[in-house]
């Protein structure tokens, strides 16, 4: 069988496609960062990697040492949102990053979605998303830098609202009630066995109680 020389564009097509993925291994976890977008930083494709790096194995270690050991990293330039994951690839926006290269951390809140792993979970969203936030704010490499921090508490508010403002009340509740109360609530929803009843059953309070207490006394440090 005789083969032709690929021409040159494909050959150009073939170099982006080896340069637009890379995998990398470290300390167990694998790495494999994809995109679509021609004009992403190196410098903070380097930053995003090297958040993963730092927060996934203390992820891991502290709330699911079975989660994955590859992920995807995806930049995609159709996707319109800031970031999603699922099925251990995380897809960013191009966009998001052209206008917030400081916002590395939302490494650190998609890849605790991939730890906490709760499939069909009887539990709440907004459950879902305050305790990826809570890790953000726990365990991020550069809140600051995004101006991104735990907000304060504002009359109107809820534990329901999720994600900052449910991470700051799941703060005081670590700081005042009950340390690891998210690690134990984070395990009971990854085996399927949360109800209402785990805030009682921790702290000897219900949820709306909990709040209250809160709402009365909101400093953390």
């Amino acid at each position: 069988m005789k083969f032709l020389p690929l021409s040159f564009s494909c050959l150009l097509l073939l170099s982006f496609s080896l340069k637009a993925q890379e995998s990398i291994t470290r300390t167990g976890y694998t790495l494999t960062f994809k995109s679509n977008y021609t004009e992403l930083d190196p410098q903070l494709k380097k930053r995003l990697t090297e958040t993963f790096f730092t927060v996934y194995p203390k992820l891991a270690k502290e709330y699911n040492p079975k989660t994955l050991k590859k992920v995807v990293f995806f930049v995609d330039t159709a996707y319109k949102g800031v970031a999603a994951t699922d099925d251990g690839q995380v897809v960013f926006s191009s966009e998001w990053l052209k206008k917030h290269p400081g916002d590395i951390d939302v490494v650190t809140h998609e890849v605790m979605h991939i730890v906490q792993n709760y499939g069909e979970s009887v539990g709440p969203g907004w459950l879902t998303e305050g305790i990826a936030d809570f890790a953000r704010s726990k365990f991020g490499v550069d809140n600051a830098g995004a101006g991104w921090k735990l907000p304060d508490l504002k009359q109107g508010q809820s534990y329901e609202n999720s994600y900052r403002i449910t991470a700051r009340f799941f703060t005081w509740m670590e700081q005042k009630v009950k340390p690891g109360i998210v690690k134990t609530v984070d395990s009971k929803l990854r085996d399927h066995t949360y109800t209402d009843n785990v805030w009682k059953q921790q702290t000897g309070k219900t949820l709306d109680e909990l709040w209250a207490e809160y709402v009365k006394n909101p400093s953390i440090a």
